[in-house]
């Protein structure tokens, strides 16, 4: 007979990890115990050899669905050993090396049982198990026992005391584990402070009622896993547009959610992969191709989508209902419904009732209340599937805060800590051979985002007892991250390492597709809005040939003043007009193109003060970026000229025009040409004939989407020439694709499919955003690198 300690690594607390080693154990007749320890799960067993190698090879086969497990190890256990049995011990608090679970979906044997009239949760909106339910959103400690989430104050009835002791019940160890009698109640409430009634709709409950109010156009707040939401009828314009303009977010598209796959395929198509998506137990918001419905006379669609849901798109984002309050609101609903963030524009989504009631009382109708405190704000994830590769958009629930496993050769680390970016921010946590990388946390100019960062940081280091011994930040002086991780260098006295925005995202693509520590530099080619560059310029159009200890810059696009600083990432014609000046074009225009809406438009606009701006270099910083140049030509073919709600919104219109068949159909004659020069020893890509020619064709009226795409064709071409241009001069068979312009799903398909045409293998993003909300991960590898190093 051997004694063992076997030490499970990875995703193993809170997922009905120790009651399937005990199911194990007993099943092959071992003594010992199992707990859960700072560390994961610690299991002290003793048998005959076979039967302990037997039972690891069936604990690695037969782990519950959310379970992932990252190390077993096993050694000779020498301490005492007193056990007649196989028993599960109490929780051992030590130093954590152990994850969180992120919130799961509703698992098919719950949601069969809030539908059960024999069930006790019929009908009960907090029903949850191992395999699903709040985790992340309800923690306020490690390990993940009830008494350190927000179910502590709820204590369990003798029926769900039962199942949660019993070993055999998929319940057992459930730390949220409640019912109607003993756990949290859901209840209406009026926004005008009004009581609700019985006879004004007929409802079996609260929960019923909200699909009723939706039916009749009102606007619900609801409380969910994460936040509050705020929920319409998607098929009502009137009520959407309402909440347009109550919520102030006058054009970005609105998620949806539909009570099952039957009705999101009336509106879109949805392939094998994007069930898969929606349907897993994170249930992420999927973008979606729209249908294009052909309307006849008598089969006009009574429930159409209404057009102000997404505006001038050719997608919807929808997630499937994810909660058992989600699933009892949406029973009777046979139309899918607007749910977005309940919150003003650009502010954190509301988690607390009393909050909600001040700042939402002015946007819904109705509040759908709970007594379950959320403890930290989770975001809905957004993902897409892109040539049968899923693409996040956005990191949050669902997904956070499971950890990314690092390459080879960073398997001791010491702990870093990387602070994100400004926008889309996110955070990361390094430590041995995984990284921790924070859910969405939005935008930090907004102030309410920025305190909510910094308590979400604090907690992500206590929960984790993270003790960084280096702190990554961008370079850009003025991102309140960097200030942050500046403040928080100099009270701890830790290392401070300044990382370039470009080379973070190089970096974080070529970690989560698992490129060691010491392979040789790739090519990196990062679009984005902007990043402040080693020069001290605004770099947004880089081919970097990068490693994760240095880059060396190769080629960018020609710098061109954005008018205004950041006033030129609302207001598109002043990136227009500054790339028709840097071409040398605007006089041109005012003798040729006059009748141009652009030009016409342009004059309008008091062009003598912005040379003046330009030439005296006020508020007009140069910048290489592509996200630029694309609100340039969207504006200048009439996207969004004068004023944009969000960054990149006539850039997304404009993609959204393209019909992808026309795309493919245009000879190479009719591209746009772009000139690449040799300056200051790297190459830069010139825009000046592709101005020119693009005039022309505005001035012949060719279409805008024929314009568009012909824009689109032209940037892939240029891009995929100069990597034949670099790589005579350097050794390149990988080339990384990052940065947010790479969320135009035709420039990701085309120079991805045209650079693997050249036998280049290609990396894009999967497990980290391609935007700015990966950044995190790129700034603590580049540190870690630099670290094992030195």
């Amino acid at each position: 007979m051997r004694i063992e300690e076997i030490r499970v690594r990875g995703t193993v607390q809170g997922v009905g990890f120790r009651p399937t080693v005990y199911r194990l154990a007993k099943a092959f007749k071992l003594r010992g115990d199992v707990c859960n320890d700072g560390q994961g799960v610690l299991i002290r067993v003793s048998g005959s050899e076979e039967n302990l190698t037997e039972f690891v090879a069936k604990l690695q086969q037969e782990s519950p669905p959310l379970a992932k497990i990252q190390e077993l190890s096993r050694t000779s256990y020498e301490g005492e050993f007193d056990f007649d049995d196989f028993v599960i011990s109490s929780s051992v608090s030590n130093i954590i090396k152990t994850e969180i679970v992120p919130d799961a979906a509703t698992c098919p044997q719950c949601l069969q049982e809030i539908f059960d009239p024999f069930s006790r949760f019929y009908r009960y909106p907090f029903t949850n198990c191992t395999h699903c339910g709040p985790r992340l959103s309800i923690i306020h400690a490690i390990p993940y026992d009830r008494h350190n989430t927000s179910m502590s104050v709820f204590a369990m009835c003798p029926e769900c005391a039962k199942e949660y002791r019993d070993v055999e019940n998929r319940r057992f160890h459930a730390q949220p584990v409640a019912c109607h009698i003993c756990g949290p109640k859901a209840w209406l409430e009026r926004a005008d402070g009004k009581p609700v009634t019985a006879s004004m709709f007929s409802m079996m409950d609260d929960v019923d009622a909200v699909c009723t109010l939706l039916q009749k156009g009102e606007i619900v707040a609801i409380k969910g896993l994460g936040g509050i939401h705020l929920a319409c009828d998607a098929t009502q314009e009137i009520a959407v547009e309402k909440l347009r303009q109550r919520k102030k977010r006058y054009h970005k598209p609105f998620a949806l959610m539909a009570r099952d796959i039957s009705i999101i395929e009336e509106y879109c198509t949805v392939n094998a992969k994007e069930k898969e998506l929606l349907t897993s137990p994170a249930a992420p918001i999927v973008l979606l191709q729209k249908k294009v419905i052909e309307i006849k006379q008598e089969l006009l669609i009574q429930h159409s989508i209404a057009s102000s849901v997404a505006p001038r798109q050719n997608s919807l984002g929808f997630m499937l209902p994810y909660t058992p309050l989600h699933h009892l609101i949406l029973k009777r609903m046979n139309c899918p419904i607007v749910l977005t963030s309940g919150n003003l524009a650009d502010e954190p989504q509301c988690i607390d009732n009393d909050e909600a009631r001040e700042k939402l009382n002015k946007i819904a109708d109705y509040f759908l209340f709970h007594n379950r405190e959320i403890v930290n704000r989770v975001d809905d994830s957004v993902v897409r599937v892109v040539s049968e590769k899923v693409q996040t958009i956005r990191r949050a629930r669902g997904y956070a805060p499971a950890t990314i496993n690092l390459p080879p050769g960073f398997d001791r680390v010491p702990q870093i800590l990387a602070m994100g970016s400004e926008l889309k921010n996110t955070f990361c946590l390094l430590r041995e051979k995984e990284a921790i990388v924070s859910q969405h946390l939005g935008d930090l100019q907004n102030a309410a985002a920025f305190n909510a960062y910094q308590k979400m940081l604090n907690l992500y280091l206590n929960l984790f007892e993270h003790k960084p011994e280096a702190i990554a930040i961008d370079k850009h002086p003025e991102y309140l991250s960097s200030k942050l991780g500046k403040e928080l260098a100099c009270v701890n006295q830790t290392k401070l390492y300044f990382i370039q925005h470009h080379h973070a995202h190089i970096a974080a693509c070529m970690a989560e597709n698992s490129i060691p520590l010491n392979s040789p530099p790739i090519l990196g080619i990062a679009l984005d809005g902007l990043g402040y560059g080693e020069d001290g310029t605004l770099w947004g159009g880089e081919f970097l040939l990068a490693d994760y200890r240095q880059f060396q810059r190769l080629a960018t696009f020609k710098p061109i003043a954005m008018i205004g600083g950041e006033q030129a990432i609302y207001q598109p014609w002043r990136n227009t007009y500054a790339h028709l000046l840097a071409a040398q074009l605007w006089d041109t225009c005012q003798r040729q193109y006059t009748e141009l809406g652009i030009v016409k438009f342009l004059k309008q606009k008091p062009l003598k003060l912005l040379n003046q701006i330009i030439e005296k270099q006020i508020n007009s910083p140069s910048a290489s970026s592509v996200g630029r140049l694309f609100d340039a030509v969207a504006a200048a073919i009439g996207i969004f000229p004068e004023e944009c709600s969000y960054e990149g919104q006539a850039a997304i219109e404009m993609e959204s025009l393209i019909d992808i068949n026309s795309l493919n159909n245009y000879e190479e004659t009719n591209n746009y040409h772009f000139d690449v020069v040799f300056l200051d020893n790297i190459y830069c890509i010139e825009p000046a004939p592709m101005w020119q020619a693009l005039l022309n064709d505005l001035q012949q009226q060719i279409p805008q989407k024929t314009i568009a795409a012909k824009f689109h064709k032209s940037l892939v071409n240029i891009i995929v020439e100069m990597v034949n241009l670099v790589r005579q001069e350097h050794l390149i068979d990988r080339v990384v694709l990052t940065g947010g312009v790479f969320q135009n799903r035709i420039l990701l398909e085309k120079v991805t499919k045209d650079l693997q045409s050249l036998e280049i293998n290609v990396l894009t993003h999967s497990l980290v955003p391609t935007n700015d909300g990966g950044l995190s991960l790129g700034q603590a590898l580049i540190t870690a690198a630099q670290l094992i190093n030195n």
